[in-house]
């Protein structure tokens, strides 16, 4: 055999080609422990190596696929690596092209939610003493959800029925999906914005990690922790843990839960008003008979007409100021309940639920609510609300 002479780089770029050329190189799975991690944020490129007991190998993933990674990689991690092996011409060194990365074992979500609430945690967001109080009886409360699940039918329910005298200023937003998060922030600035709303609820129903994962957003995070307004968070159910969960000022199991947490319930006011009224008649008639009592011990005991007189005609005063108390107890208390049924009246009138019955509708386009005719064109596609049901609906015409 002739022996031929080549370049390095020829011998590079030979290896290169074969190597590139073996087919189970060219889509490999890799398990090893990462270390020698580098991550540069200018150009978004990783680079790192992947080890086990005996040996380790170079590897390298572009910002295209980093991009993709739902959690941070670190030193010591275990991972399962995916992607081609190839030759770096320069250098002659051969490295694994990362693709896309797992964790070993544990999710990526669950990785990425640990990662970050133990960063926000560190940072204090999660801290009690910065929590602020629920207001008890609240005049307007802000609630953050999509008009589309079951979540805001319980919370205007609840409200109704245990606090109708509060409004409520209802902001829709996206709940799931990669737009979630940013939508869920514009809501909560808009509510921030008004200077009379007493608190908010944010949240949605029940549901897989991925599909709460927008409530783990950490822009969203903060805006909750930020919020000059006091928030309620209430995302899934029982069991499920959000960060803005850990952020806000109180978290519910449930949307239900949260409506519950944020009013009180008007029937046990009604209850504990009448108990009060009925306790505050028992002290005054059980003070007035002992009074009466010492005035008849001392009547026995003095003879003269004049004072007698005296005792009976302060006992009749007495008498008549037990009767008009009751008068003007049971006054104020009908007032009070007036009162209620007239709020309850006005908030059934004002009802959004209630107009939509009626056959209006809700006109959307891209998740905003249309209030002119402005920005909307011909062949435009909008979205009807309706009482029940909604219409995917074509502009054909505009006046």
């Amino acid at each position: 055999m002739i022996k031929q002479n080549i370049t390095v780089s020829q011998l590079n770029r030979f290896l290169k080609s074969y190597i590139e050329s073996e087919p189970r190189l060219s889509n490999i799975a890799v398990v090893g422990e990462i270390s020698n991690f580098k991550h540069y944020i200018q150009t978004g490129h990783m680079y790192f190596s992947l080890k086990d007991e005996e040996s380790q190998i170079s590897a390298v993933m572009f910002n295209y696929s980093a991009a993709t990674l739902k959690f941070k990689p670190e030193n010591g991690m275990k991972v399962i690596a995916t992607g081609k092996v190839s030759v770096y011409e320069k250098n002659g060194n051969y490295q694994l092209y990362v693709s896309k990365m797992e964790p070993d074992g544990t999710g990526a979500l669950q990785i990425a939610y640990e990662q970050l609430k133990k960063k926000l945690a560190e940072e204090g967001l999660f801290d009690e003493t910065r929590k602020r109080p629920i207001p008890r009886f609240p005049q307007k409360i802000g609630v953050i959800t999509s008009p589309q699940g079951a979540a805001v039918k319980d919370i205007f329910n609840v409200l109704g029925r245990r606090y109708p005298q509060a409004e409520i200023v209802f902001c829709p937003a996206l709940v799931q999906g990669d737009t979630a998060a940013p939508s869920l922030i514009s809501a909560l600035k808009k509510l921030n914005s008004f200077d009379d709303i007493d608190t908010i609820i944010i949240g949605r129903g029940g549901g897989s990690m991925e599909d709460l994962w927008c409530f783990n957003d950490e822009n969203l995070v903060r805006e909750i922790a930020a919020s000059k307004i006091p928030v309620i968070s209430a995302v899934g159910h029982e069991t499920d843990f959000s960060l803005s969960d850990f952020a806000a000022d109180l978290r519910a199991a449930t949307p239900s839960a949260a409506a519950e947490l944020a009013v009180p319930d008007i029937i046990e006011l009604r209850e504990n008003v009448i108990s009060l009224y009925l306790r505050l008649q028992h002290l005054y008639k059980t003070y007035i008979s002992n009074e009466e009592l010492k005035i008849g011990n001392f009547s026995a005991r003095v003879s003269q007409t004049g004072i007698l007189q005296y005792i009976s005609i302060r006992e009749n005063d007495i008498n008549n100021l037990m009767i008009r108390l009751d008068f003007a107890s049971q006054r104020k208390f009908d007032e009070c309940e007036n009162q209620f049924s007239a709020l309850v009246t006005r908030l059934d009138a004002i009802s959004p639920l209630k107009t939509m019955k009626r056959g209006y509708s809700l006109a959307t386009i891209d998740d905003k609510i249309i209030k002119s005719t402005k920005g909307i064109k011909i062949g435009d596609v909008i979205n009807l609300s309706l009482s029940k049901g909604k219409l995917d609906c074509e502009v054909i015409k505009i006046d």
